[in-house]
């Protein structure tokens, strides 16, 4: 009898203990960066893009990051304008090459944008590690 008491205390205390965790794991609203707090923001187009188009936001999006990546590494720096700039230049890339093409050739090119920005992640982190950016 004592054995099934104790049993059942600690199934009731780590289900309290489970649900306060779960609690914990409830998402907030804000999106403020860990790091370069003043990055600029997405375009309004693009936060607000179609969801049927939204495989082209996540396009710019990779280009954004392949560049940023490629900034850092060139400069061997990685300060917040380096890191985080405006989004001009990623834009630009997209207008020009991918504003007309078909939705694989836009996903297509997603995935290679990725990957460049994956390889250069390697060399970009630990100078952005030291500057305390990452």
């Amino acid at each position: 009898m004592m054995r099934a008491a104790a049993i059942g205390s600690l199934l009731v205390a780590l289900s309290a203990t489970a649900g306060v965790a779960e609690r914990n794991l409830i998402p907030t609203l804000e999106n403020q960066p860990d790091v370069c707090p003043n990055q600029p923001p997405e375009p309004e187009w693009m936060q607000n893009i179609d969801v049927r188009e939204s495989h082209k936001r996540l396009l710019i999006q990779q280009i954004y990051r392949a560049q940023s990546m490629q900034r850092i590494v060139e400069a061997q720096g990685c300060e917040c304008p380096t890191r985080y700039p405006p989004w001009e230049a990623a834009e630009g890339v997209f207008v020009e090459n991918f504003a007309a093409s078909e939705y694989w050739d836009i996903v297509e090119a997603t995935s290679e944008y990725r990957r460049q920005a994956n390889d250069l992640r390697r060399e970009a982190m630990p100078i952005c590690e030291a500057a305390g950016n990452w």
